[in-house]
């Protein structure tokens, strides 16, 4: 199986249709990594990105519509400079709406020589309870409930660190671990 790891919105938008293609491909886990940083213009205005909300929004819908059951990871920058409290809820609502099954949530740092350094910072406690506040929606949803009792066919990638367990995936490069005593009963059954 092959993963695509990740891609910037304005680097895909020309290649929808191909993009789909491949992540529909049976050796192709159907999962991309996608960064949004944040649902704000404004904000990613800033940050200098070479894309706006609506921009992620098209990639994300095409690619549910064009890839049943895709996986979408994405990224989360909670306080860069200058971001509102209004700029946050934006954030808020987007993984309200799309209730992303992987999300990584960061609070702004700046780095020493970067322009967003010499600009004012949001304060230290606001990144804080941004973060906070964001993760409360992430672990408000599940994103994996209606897959309870589904049998699915998994690629075993690696054994856990202490044996205990296999790790192995989905075709939507969803984690599954299963006790070793169990897989090996089904190898045994299925004859492997």
């Amino acid at each position: 199986m092959l993963r695509l790891g990740m891609t910037n919105p304005p680097y895909i938008l020309e290649h929808l249709e191909e993009m789909a293609k491949i992540l529909n491909h049976p050796r192709v886990y159907a999962f991309l990594h996608i960064p949004v940083q944040s649902a704000s213009d404004t904000v990613l205005m800033e940050m200098k990105r070479e894309y706006c909300v609506a921009d992620f929004k098209r990639v994300v819908d095409f690619l549910k519509e064009k890839v049943p059951g895709i996986t979408l990871a994405t990224d989360i920058i909670c306080g860069f400079p200058g971001e509102t409290d209004q700029d946050f809820q934006e954030t808020v609502k987007l993984v309200e709406e799309y209730k992303f099954p992987s999300l990584f949530i960061n609070q702004f740092y700046p780095r020493p020589g970067t322009p967003a350094a010499k600009i004012p910072q949001v304060p230290a406690q606001v990144k804080k309870q941004r973060t906070k506040d964001l993760s409360r929606v992430f672990h408000s949803y599940n994103p994996y409930d209606h897959k309870i009792g589904e049998r699915q066919q998994v690629l075993v990638t690696e054994e856990s660190f202490d044996s205990k367990f296999y790790v192995a995936h989905n075709r939507f490069y969803e984690q599954v671990r299963g006790t070793c005593a169990f897989l090996r009963f089904l190898q045994s059954e299925k004859g492997l």
